[in-house]
């Protein structure tokens, strides 16, 4: 993946995405707790943006937080995320999105374990694993 920003429309994004995926990636929807396919997911690999296939999260800093979503003590390369500030639903958030689709992932949060001290809780749907052997 260069370090081109992917530019799709929203006709091109809705032909690419299952509607789950729509929703979240670009419309910043969420997924309900403990619902998706890798909140408890354990295998080695990398985790990659369902919109574009950047490597954004490594299984090494995944943790189970609780949350019933899968949270990461930190990113691969921050330089592949971007932070924005969330005001939506009454509360005061980090809203965490790829840098190379601009997709929605999830939030981040500063409650996480060491070394870090930060929990990105990301939505499995905005998310696609590579294992280490394929």
């Amino acid at each position: 993946m260069s370090d081109k920003k992917i530019v799709r429309s929203e006709e091109e994004w809705k032909g690419i995405l299952t509607p789950e995926q729509y929703r979240i990636l670009r419309e910043k929807g969420t997924e309900r707790a403990f619902t998706g396919k890798y909140w408890n997911h354990k295998a080695d690999g990398n985790y990659v943006c369902a919109g574009c296939g950047q490597e954004l999260f490594g299984s090494e800093t995944k943790f189970d937080s609780g949350c019933g979503w899968p949270s990461f003590y930190d990113a691969l390369d921050r330089d592949k995320v971007e932070m924005r500030e969330d005001l939506s639903h009454g509360m005061r958030r980090t809203e965490v999105l790829c840098r190379g689709c601009g997709g929605h992932l999830g939030h981040v949060f500063e409650d996480g374990p060491r070394p870090t001290g930060q929990r990105y809780c990301i939505n499995s749907a905005s998310i696609d694993f590579k294992g280490q052997n394929g």
